[in-house]
C-alpha cells in the first residue's frame, strides 16, 4: 500500500512519513542478514528516506551491501561528527565507500551540543567548509544539522548558515522543558527547511505497556507539528518496519486540543522521556 509523503523542505524530495532510522538492528555489528531484511522490507513498502551515520556501528556497511540498484530514487542521509575540515572530508570519503555510492543526498553535522562546537565548526578550518566544498563538488546534494541536546545551539547554528534540513528530537514530552518544537521549528519553517523528527517514541518509553501514549498518539503527535516532513524510526525486524509503515498509512493530523491532551499525559514522566536533553 502507498505510503503518504510530504515535501522535504526545499530539497524537492517527497519523503515518506516513515523513514528508516539508524537504530535497531542497523546499529549493530555482524548481523548482515537481519539488517538486510529490515532494509529490504522498508524499500518494498515504499520507504524512500534512509538515515545513517558513522556512529551507528555497521549501519553504513549494511546499506552499502543491500541497496544496489535500489539506491536510485532513495534519499540517503548521513552525518559527520568531526568538527574539522580535514576530518570531515575523511569521514565523507569513508562514508561514500562504505555506502557504495558516489553521492549523498543529505550530509549533516551530527549531534550539535555546545556553542564551542559551533565555534570550531565555523572556524577557518572547520567542518562547515568540508560541507560546502562537498556540495560544490557534487558529492552531496543538501546540507543539514542534527541535535537533541539544546535548542539554543541549533538556533545559533541556523543563524550562522543556511542549512537545507534539520534532524531534531520531537516527541510528546518535548514541550515541558527546552522545547525544540517551540524554539526551533518556527525558525526552520521560516527558512523553508525540511524537518526530520527523531525520538518520536522517546526511546520506546512513550508507547510501552503502561506508557503515557499509544503508538498512534506518539507518531501522530510528532507528524502533526508545524513543518515536520517525516520521522526516522529504527527497526529491529521486518515486522517492526511493517508496523511503522501502518502507522504512517493511517496517520491523520491531530488537532491542537488533541496535542495538548497528549502533552498532559506525558507530564508525570517528562524527565525520563526527554533524557537526551541538557539539564541545568
Amino acid at each position: 500500500m502507498h505510503l503518504p509523503t510530504r515535501p522535504l523542505g526545499r530539497t524537492g524530495h517527497a519523503a515518506t512519513l516513515f523513514a528508516l532510522g539508524g537504530e535497531g538492528v542497523l546499529r549493530t555489528h555482524g548481523r548482515e542478514r537481519e539488517a538486510a531484511r529490515v532494509i529490504e522490507r522498508a524499500l518494498d513498502l515504499g520507504v524512500n528516506y534512509c538515515d545513517t551515520a558513522p556512529a551507528y556501528d555497521s549501519s553504513m556497511d549494511y546499506h552499502g551491501a543491500t541497496l544496489g540498484e535500489r539506491r536510485r530514487g532513495l534519499f540517503l542521509a548521513s552525518k559527520t561528527a568531526d568538527r574539522t575540515l580535514d576530518g570531515s572530508r575523511r569521514v565523507l570519503d569513508q562514508s561514500l565507500r562504505r555506502l557504495r555510492t558516489d553521492r549523498l543526498d543529505l550530509w549533516q553535522l551530527h549531534d550539535l551540543r555546545t556553542m564551542s562546537e559551533l565555534d570550531a565548526i565555523f572556524s577557518k578550518r572547520g567542518a562547515i567548509h568540508a560541507l560546502t566544498a562537498a556540495r560544490e563538488e557534487g558529492l552531496v546534494r543538501f546540507l543539514g544539522l542534527t541535535g537533541h541536546h539544546d535548542p539554543e545551539v541549533l538556533l545559533e547554528a541556523m543563524r550562522r548558515f543556511d542549512f537545507d534540513a534539520l534532524l531534531v528530537a520531537l516527541n510528546a514530552a518535548d514541550v515541558h522543558r527546552r522545547s525544540f518544537a517551540r524554539l526551533v521549528l518556527p525558525e526552520a519553517a521560516r527558512r523553508g527547511m525540511g524537518v526530520i523528527a527523531m525520538k518520536v517514541f522517546g526511546g520506546g518509553r512513550l508507547a510501552e505497556p503502561g506508557g503515557p501514549c499509544s503508538l498512534d498518539e506518539a507518531f501522530g503527535y510528532a507528524l502533526s507539528l508545524e513543518g515536520v516532513s517525516c520521522a526516522v524510526i529504527g527497526c529491529s525486524t521486518p515486522g517492526e518496519v511493517e508496523a511503522n509503515a501502518a502507522l504512517a498509512r493511517r496517520f491523520a493530523p491531530i488537532p491542537d486540543e488533541g496535542l495538548r491532551r497528549i502533552e498532559q499525559q506525558t507530564l508525570p514522566r517528562q524527565a525520563e522521556l526527554t533524557y537526551y536533553k541538557r539539564t541545568g
